[in-house]
């Protein structure tokens, strides 16, 4: 058996014609997911009438992490990020003229954000010794959480919630059935 040896090529490249000369070839474009990584399709953002101090009480009252912040110009914040559990959360300051007021300007929120967590009781009696004020204790409901809800000193609007248990839609129907007599019964005796 014999060895073959490869032929060197004796053809020198030529260089292009003029004006004909290629670009050098560009990696490919890596493909950018639509949503970032470490976001969920929908993120709250929040106008707040004190953002700096607003960041702080997140982190006090619902253990938030800070992820960014983007200061104005004015010294207020144009942007700011934080992530509660596996979530995130957009804030910025009130901006006259941009449209965006907080709620406390607005005198009420047409919203709020739901928060599930390992132990709402816990979390709750946290966020009010914060500086939540309580709307609603926390409380067993018919489709299978214990729910309470809070507003925090910027007018929003919180339900801390924990999932205890997984209601069947038959019987979650008759339960809501049930909680909504209960409801009507009591606004009879206001």
């Amino acid at each position: 058996m014999g060895v073959v040896m490869a032929k060197k090529s004796t053809r020198t490249k030529r260089a292009p014609a003029r004006g004909t000369s290629k670009a050098p070839a560009r990696p490919a474009a890596k493909k950018v997911s639509p949503v970032p990584p470490g976001y969920h399709t929908v993120t709250p953002y929040l106008t707040v009438n004190d953002a700096t101090s607003a960041l702080a009480f997140y982190k006090r009252a619902f253990g938030a992490r800070e992820m960014m912040r983007m200061p104005a110009p004015n010294g207020k914040i144009g942007h700011a990020e934080i992530r509660i559990g596996d979530s995130h959360v957009m804030l910025c300051d009130e901006f006259p003229g941009t449209g965006a007021k907080s709620p406390t300007t607005l005198g009420g929120t047409t919203g709020s954000l739901m928060l599930y967590l390992p132990n709402v009781d816990a979390a709750f009696t946290r966020a009010v010794e914060a500086g939540c004020t309580s709307l609603m204790p926390p409380t067993d409901m018919f489709w299978g959480d214990r729910f309470g809800k809070l507003q925090d000193p910027y007018g929003n609007q919180w339900g801390i919630l924990t999932h205890k248990e997984d209601v069947p839609p038959r019987q979650m129907a008759e339960r809501a059935k049930a909680a909504m007599a209960q409801m009507a019964q009591g606004q009879g005796n206001a």
